[in-house]
């Protein structure tokens, strides 16, 4: 199934990769990455035109996601679970929503999670959009530079060094976000 839906996405070329990112902010099971790579894969020369469709797409998807989960997830949400944990989750979002947003934007866990959870949990829109575009950028556009600079044997160096990437690029911006999280407060 997941093979039918990636190759009907494939069959409309850019516009296919326009739609599948623009549905992963929001309700989508496939994540655009896998045909972000195979586009670049075929074309490295529109690698880079390639990121820029998905992060694009990607980008307008993120409020419909924010949209969702503010108008269907907290009242499904709220007849779940007991106040008290719901309280909890939105103050513990809160506290770590921009850690949050900012690290699973740039991840493999589907980017659908963090738009609709930052709905259900009132996160500021504002800093959802400012950290998914630096979190998707950083994912789509590591994955075209790679393949403009280095055309087909890129994706050599994504199977061998795909999750060290990921991981030690994950672990940078979540220093990155600790130091500026941490210096925030101290001014205020």
């Amino acid at each position: 199934m997941l093979e039918q839906i990636t190759q009907l996405f494939m069959n409309y070329g850019i516009w296919g990769l326009f739609g599948m990112a623009f549905l992963d902010s929001f309700i989508s099971p496939i994540p655009p990455f896998f045909m972000q790579i195979a586009m670049s894969l075929l074309d490295p020369g529109s690698a880079l035109r390639f990121a820029t469709v998905a992060f694009t797409a990607s980008i307008l998807g993120a409020p419909i996601g924010f949209m969702l989960g503010k108008w269907l997830g907290k009242p499904l949400l709220q007849k779940l679970l007991p106040a008290k944990w719901t309280t909890l989750a939105t103050e513990q979002f809160a506290k770590n929503g921009d850690a949050a947003v900012l690290i699973g934007a740039f991840t493999p866990i589907p980017f659908k999670v963090f738009t609709v959870l930052s709905g259900v949990f009132n996160y500021s829109l504002t800093k959802l959009m400012l950290f998914a575009i630096i979190g998707r950028g950083l994912k789509f556009f590591l994955i075209g530079t790679l393949f403009h600079f280095y055309g087909k044997h890129a994706k050599v160096l994504l199977d061998e060094y795909l999750e060290l990437t990921i991981l030690g690029i994950g672990a940078l911006v979540a220093i990155a976000w600790f130091v500026w999280n941490k210096r925030r407060k101290r001014y205020s």
